[in-house]
């Protein structure tokens, strides 16, 4: 039996930043799951992190979260807009927002075996990908209140 591959750390940032450009792509587009996850099978690997590359990805990864979010959407909407100022919902945010906050709760409320704080910085890190901005901040915010109010034990909280 050959043994499994392990990709290096980078695939799974680079599978995190796939996930957020195809649900950005499902948002904005309309394509279909499928249809993205396809598209996204096929890409090339690049290593330029700020034109939207960075290495080669773990696909299967990707895929988890694309699937995640799209199963899960009717869950993981609710808690973002449980944080989220009353008078700015979800809907009226940047579409790349929604796509990074959608990918991050995903993995903090149905991905246990990926630390919270892992999720948290891997998603904030992509937040400055594509943001000068202070959205990144808001989105460590949302991230973080998300993660507080689902995996307590790991802040030190009791559960």
């Amino acid at each position: 039996m050959k043994p499994k591959r392990r990709l290096p750390p980078a695939a799974r940032s680079a599978a995190r930043l796939g996930a957020v450009q195809a649900l950005y792509q499902m948002d904005i587009a309309g394509t279909d799951v499928g249809e993205v996850l396809a598209q996204f099978s096929t890409r090339a690997a690049g290593d330029d992190f700020e034109g939207g590359q960075c290495g080669e990805a773990d696909y299967k990864f990707l895929k988890e979260i694309v699937d995640g979010v799209v199963r899960e959407q009717r869950l993981i909407d609710p808690a973002i807009n449980d944080v989220l100022a009353e008078d700015w919902p979800l809907p009226k945010l940047d579409s790349t927002v929604r796509a990074i906050l959608r990918a991050g709760c995903y993995e903090l409320m149905f991905m246990d075996r990926v630390p919270a704080r892992v999720a948290l910085n891997e998603y904030v890190e992509l937040a400055h990908a594509f943001f000068d901005g202070e959205e990144s901040g808001f989105i460590n915010g949302v991230l973080n209140q998300v993660a507080r109010a689902r995996r307590p034990a790991e802040f030190g909280a009791p559960a």
